[in-house]
This record gives C-alpha cells, structure tokens and sequence, in this order.
C-alpha cells in the first residue's frame, strides 16, 4: 500500500477564508493586540491630557495666587508711599505750626521776636498799594509775600492797627518757613494766614499773589479771605474748639481737595494747621502748605504692572488725584475744572463719571481695601477682563467746600488679566501644543504598532497554522477511506505530537481495515461452533430437565402415596382422624402418619430440614422405618422413638446427607395420649372450648443428628376425652407469611382452631387451611404445610 505524506504548508483553501482557522487566528492574536495597543495608549492619552490639565490648572492657580498676592503687595507698598509724601508734609506743617504756636502761647515772646524781625525800616520791604487791585503788598526782596486785602486797609490804604499787628507777629514765618522749604518733602509754598477779622496772606517765597488772585478769582478783594477760598472751614476749626474730640480725624491737620494753584497753574492740595489763641478759645490764623498732585502723581504713576498695567489716586467719592493720561483713557473718564462760584477751583475727575459701567460702579469702601476685584472695560467694542487691586491711605480731615470730614483715599491698579496671565496662557499654549504633539505621536505609534504586529501575525500564522492545514487534509481523506494517508509536520509542538498520534492511528486503522474481513470470518466460525455447542447443551439440559422432573413427579406420588387413606382412617374407632399436606417443592419434606393397630393408635408427625427430593427421601425412610417398629409391636414409646432414631442416622450416615428432623408420636389408648419426641407444640382444644398448649421441647431430640438420643427421650400422658380435639402442625403452618411478611403464627392458629373447633375433625382441618391460605393471600409457599386433627368420637 502506498503511503501518501502530506507536508505542514500553508494550504490555500485556509490562508484567507473567513472560516479558516489561520484567519481566525490572526483575527483573535490581532484584537488581541488591538485591544492591548487602544488600552495602553487610551491609558497613556489619558494620563497625557490629565497631566496636561492637571499642570495648567495648578500653574493657573500658582500664578493667579501670585498674581493676586503681587498685586496686593505692590497696591500695598505704593499707598505706604503715597502716605509718606503727605506724612512728610504733615510732619513740616505741623513743626512750623508748633513754632507758631509756641510764640502766641507766649506773646512777650512773640513781641520781641516780632522786633527783632522787623529791623531797622531801611531792610523792610515796604507795603505797596496797588491802585487797580485795591490791596496792599510788599515788594519783591522779602523772604515771604504780604497780602493786605482792600478791605483790611484804611482810608490812607495802610493796614489797620490791628492788621498791621498780625502783619508783624506773622513775621516770625520768615524765620521758619525758608529753612522748612528748603529741606523735607517737595513743597510748592508754605504760608501763614490770618484770623478771620485780619486775615493777611503772607506767603514762602515770595511771589506776585495777590495779581494773580486778580486774574483768578476776581472779586476776593473785597469778600472776607476765608468766607471766599475756604468757606465753612474757619467755622469746623472754631466747633473743634467749641467741642473737643469732634475732629472726624484725630489730629487738627486739615487737606483741602484738589484745585488749581493760583500762581503756578497746577493742581495742589494744601495742608492747613489751625493756629488758636493762647486761652485756646478762638481760631488765631492757620499755617499751611501746598504740594502739587505731581508728587503724589509720581508715586501712582511709577507704578508698572505688565505692560499696560497703571496706578491712580482717588479721593473717597471717586474723585481722581493721580492718574496717568493712559490711566484716564482706560477707565473712560475726564478731568474737568469746576467753577464754582466761591472757593478755590477744584477739578472734577471722578470715576462716576466713567464712560466705563465697571468703573462708575466701582466699590471704594473698606470692604474691598486690599481686595483683588475683576472687572471688564469695553476696549473697541470688545469687553476686556481687567484686574483691579485698590488699597485705603490713612484717613485725614478734609475741606471740600463746607464743613470738613473725614476722607480716606485711595490707591488703585488697574492691569489687564490677558497681560498678567500672559505667561500662564503662554504656559498652557506650550502644554496643549506638547499634548497634541504626544497624541499625534501616540497616534501614530499605535498605527505603526498595528501595522507590524498585523504583518508578524500574518506571517507567523501560516508556520503555526500549516500543521493544522495538513491535518485537515489528512482528516478529509481519511474519512474518504484513503487509509494511505500519512501527515509530515517538522515543529516538535503539540501539533507535531498530534501529527504523530494521527500517523500511528491511521497506521493501526488501515492494519485493522486490512485484517478486518479474516478476523470477521475467524469470529464467525469461532460464534457457529459455540452456537452449537450451546444448542447440544441446551437439548441435554431438556432432556434432564424431563428426566427429574419425572423422577421428583414419582417421588412426589410416592410420597402422596404413603399418606394414610381416607379408608383407613374412617375405620378407626372412637377417634376421628384428618390430615392435610401441601409440599413446597414437587417433593416436601414433612411427614405424618397414623399407624392403627386394635385399640391402639400412634399418629407420628414431622419436619425435616428444608425440603425437595432428599427431604421427601428422609420423610419415606422414616415413615417405612415407623411402619415397621409398628408392625414389630413396639409398644414402648421411648424405645420406639430411640430405634427410629439409630435407624435414620446410621442411613444418613451412609449417604452422607446433613438432613434431620423433628418428630413427635403420639399414642393413643383408652383416653390416653401419650407424647413422645421433639416438635411443635401440641394443641388440645376440650369439649368444653378450653384449649391447652403441649410443649415438647423436652420429650425429644432431632432425629437423625446423634445415634443415641435415649437421655433426651421422654413421654408425657395427655387426657383425652369424647368431644376433645388433638391438633398437630408443623412450621409450614406457623411460619406461613403474607405479602405484608407477616406471620401466621401460633396465636392466630389457636384462635382459628377454636373458631373452627366446634366441627368435625375433617372441618377443622379446612376451617384452619382455609385461614393459613387466605392469610398468604399472593405471595409464596416457602414452606411444607402439614395439618392433622384427632377429635374424640
């Protein structure tokens, strides 16, 4: 037979169909792959775009907590410095009115200081009248400027006694004013002004005042000075005296609002400090100085925040003092001057005047003092998020027109977001542009990852599938019957050992195929020959089957046969006798006789052990031994027994069987029953219903188990009277079963003979029959049943 080897290639018929294990292969191993690859890179994109939100939200929150915390320290120390340029004016305008003071506390003092100033008249500037502006003045040389109004003049336009007393007294500030001027803060002028019943205006350094008050603000020349300038603030000083402690501001330091200086044309605040009389009951003038909003302006303006980033100064009621011009455009408001009718002229400036919603409702209380506020400001028609960081100066007591209150300012910043958040925005443009650079990447990678692990797979499948293909093939025909077929797969994997079992199992099929027919034909020879020999068997077993059963249908009759007949036991005087007896087997075991000879009756009953053909054997040696002692004249019930007995043994001796039995005689005469041997129980029912019990457990042996049982052998007299009946039985009776597995027993046999005993001995005997039989009902005879019955005639 030729052998047909098919080696492990990559068959065509399973390279690319979707059925074919290769292509399932490579689908399974690539989604594996697949999955693995989406997985590890979702995982990975995941981590990418976590770690990049993560980044930006905690350098978001770095920078705006820095942010904020810079801003809040830059407002912080700009307002510190804002204060120190009017702490530095307070504190000079506080040491010259403190100097003042002192010398109107002491007026000896003051006079001869006062003198001493004054001079010889030579090096005094003398006043000047001044026809067209109706006041008086001194000329240029003087270290300060005395202005007489018109109004302080007398008819010969010189000052009135008590004016020129003030102009002499006040000459003290030519000896303080220059010195203060020359060092401290920048300052534009310091001055000294009079009560108000006197009020001169004498002023360090010198300059043409009181013209320039002409151009200013005309008609103050003939207006009371403090009721014209400063209406309502020499009656706050005089309260102040008047209840002490009510100075909205601790402190009689007093800053006037913002307005336009007189002679330089720029706007200046000035710092008064009220002079009092020595009893401290009225106002004696005031020492003051002006500083340009310049200077404050500088400290706002140098602020540089980012970019674009400005500071400005605002008074409580949103009133700008400092603002760069930057400043103003962004918060959308305006400087304006404002006239008013009396009073210096102060600029409206205020940021409720904004142009800008944000900044016209702009919060300015104590709330937000140190508070970052976010705010947008409309920028060319777009809304541009600014911050705004504000911070309080020191409170002071200002005039602004009538009676003087308390006035915190206020210092402001004011910066885009998009400039401070530059850096942030710059921050998150590099981690979104490096996070989309990684997922392009990632992308990309994962691609390229598929693409060759899709052409491994490929490539690998057809090694790894090739066995199976060849396999495959071998198994599609081997099932056509090609028992040639042989399969070569050169890996040394499962699949060649599968290679291997399948060779070695075509090889034992096609030798069993091929051996197949002879073997059939060997087993059908071999199956015809023990058919035979099973028929001949079968026809031999018939045959004895035949043979015993018409040796036992004998034996069986036999057996029938001796029983005593229906004759003779009718013949018998004075004593009914009946019997019955139904072998288990064809051939039973138990036996009973009654043997008659003249008056004497010897009724013998018996079971032997089990039953069939050696039992029913025993049963007719004993009753041919029994008939032959009775025949001899063994009248001696003992010696009668005793012989039966050496006589059955020496024969089961002989042949060697293991049978015996129990076996009882009685012995009937004259009305009396004698018992003799080992059995059942006798029953004796009386004429008068009574029935009695007769064990005879010790008046015997088992017959045929030792050659002498003359020790065991003992009788026992038993009355029997006309009417009585003798019941005899063996255990086929008594151990008669019915299909619930009861037994008969003894109990219900007495009953049934009692309730059978009123009739004859042939109606006792099928009264109690007829109960044995319906209490088997179905079920089985296991064994003999043997019944006599002896009633007294």
């Amino acid at each position: 037979m030729t052998t047909q080897a098919l080696e492990a290639r990559p068959d065509s018929r399973f390279t690319l169909s979707p059925r074919s294990f290769r292509a399932k292969f490579i689908m399974v191993v690539g989604a594996a792959v697949l999955f693995d690859l989406l997985l590890s890179g979702g995982l990975a994109l995941w981590n990418v775009q976590r770690l990049s939100k993560d980044a930006t939200s905690e350098v978001g929150a770095g920078l705006t907590t820095a942010t904020q915390e810079f801003l809040k320290t830059y407002v912080g120390s700009t307002s510190v410095r804002a204060d120190l340029v009017l702490d530095r004016v307070r504190g000079e305008v506080d040491a010259l009115a403190g100097s003042m003071q002192a010398q109107i506390d002491s007026p000896d003092s003051r006079e001869a200081l006062a003198a001493a100033l004054a001079g010889p008249a030579a090096t005094q500037a003398p006043l000047i009248y001044d026809q067209k502006g109706g006041w008086a003045q001194n000329g240029p040389g003087s270290a300060s400027v005395v202005s007489v109004w018109g109004y302080l003049l007398d008819a010969d336009h010189r000052p009135l006694p008590a004016v020129q007393k003030e102009i002499d007294d006040s000459a003290m500030l030519d000896l303080f004013a220059p010195s203060l001027m020359a060092t401290g803060a920048p300052k534009q002028q310091m001055y000294y002004i009079g009560p108000k019943s006197r009020p001169i205006f004498r002023t360090v350094p010198y300059t043409d005042q009181a013209q320039t008050f002409d151009k200013l603000y005309p008609g103050h020349n003939s207006a009371n000075f403090w009721d014209f300038f400063f209406p309502g603030l020499y009656e706050s000083w005089q309260g102040w005296l008047r209840t002490p402690g009510s100075e909205p501001v601790k402190g009689d330091l007093t800053m006037t609002a913002p307005y336009t200086d007189a002679i330089t044309g720029k706007l200046i605040v000035s710092l008064f400090h009220p002079l009092f009389t020595k009893d401290r009951s009225d106002i004696a003038g005031t020492v003051g100085a002006d500083i340009t909003l310049d200077q404050l302006a500088q400290v706002v303006q140098s602020v540089k925040v980012a970019q674009s980033g400005f500071g400005f100064l605002t008074m409580s009621n949103g009133n700008i003092l400092a603002i760069s011009k930057a400043g103003e455009k962004v918060l959308g408001i305006e400087a304006a001057s404002g006239a008013r009718s009396s009073g210096v002229t102060g600029v409206e400036r205020s940021l409720r005047s904004s142009t800008q919603p944000a900044i016209k409702t702009l919060s300015l209380d104590a709330v937000n003092d140190g508070a970052i506020q976010e705010i947008s400001l409309e920028q060319d028609g777009t809304q541009v998020p600014y911050l705004v960081a504000l911070k309080r100066l020191k409170p002071v007591n200002l005039w602004s027109g009538g009676p003087v209150a308390s006035e915190t300012m206020s210092v402001g910043i004011v910066v885009p977001e998009r400039e401070i958040y530059a850096s942030l925005s710059a921050a998150q443009d590099s981690i979104s542009a490096a996070t989309k650079r990684i997922l392009t990447y990632q992308v990309l990678a994962i691609l390229v990852c598929m693409l060759v692990v899709f052409a491994a797979v490929f490539a690998i499948s057809g090694r790894i599938t090739a066995g199976l293909s060849a396999l495959a093939n071998a198994a599609r025909r081997f099932a056509a019957k090609d028992y040639s077929v042989r399969v070569s797969i050169p890996t040394r994997d499962e699949v060649g050992a599968v290679g291997l079992a399948f060779n070695r199992m075509a090889e034992e099929i096609s030798y069993h195929t091929e051996n197949l027919e002879r073997l059939v034909e060997a087993r059908t020879t071999q199956l015809e020959s023990a058919n035979k020999e099973i028929s001949a068997l079968n026809k031999k077993l018939k045959g004895e089957n035949r043979r015993l059963g018409a040796e036992l249908d004998v034996a069986r009759r036999i057996q029938m046969m001796v029983l005593p007949k229906a004759s003779e036991l009718d013949a018998i005087p004075k004593v009914e006798i009946a019997g019955f007896m139904e072998p288990a087997d064809e051939v039973g075991g138990d036996y009973y006789d009654v043997l008659h000879d003249g008056a004497r009756i010897k009724v013998g009953i018996g079971d032997v052990t089990g039953h069939g053909l050696e039992s029913g054997v025993l049963m007719l040696m004993v009753q041919s031994t029994a008939r032959a002692l009775q025949e001899k004249g063994g009248g001696d019930p003992k010696q009668f027994l005793q012989v039966l007995n050496r006589a059955i043994y020496k024969n089961i001796t002989r042949t060697n069987s293991d049978k015996h039995l129990s076996l009882a005689f009685l012995d009937y005469e004259d009305r009396k029953v004698t018992v003799s041997g080992q059995h059942e129980e006798v029953l004796i029912l009386r004429g008068n219903g009574e029935l009695e019990r007769i064990d005879t457990i010790d008046l015997g042996f088992p017959i045929g188990l030792e050659g002498d049982i003359s020790p065991f052998i003992a009788t026992r007299d038993i009355r029997f009277d006309p009417g009585d009946a003798i019941v005899l039985y063996t255990d086929g009776v008594t151990e008669a079963e019915s299909p619930a597995g009861e037994l008969f027993g003894t109990e219900r046999l007495c009953r049934s003979v009692r309730a059978h005993g009123h009739g004859n001995a042939e109606e006792i005997v099928h009264g109690v029959i007829d109960d044995v039989i319906a209490h088997i009902g179905t079920q089985k005879i296991h064994d003999d049943i043997t019944l006599v019955v002896m009633r007294h005639r």
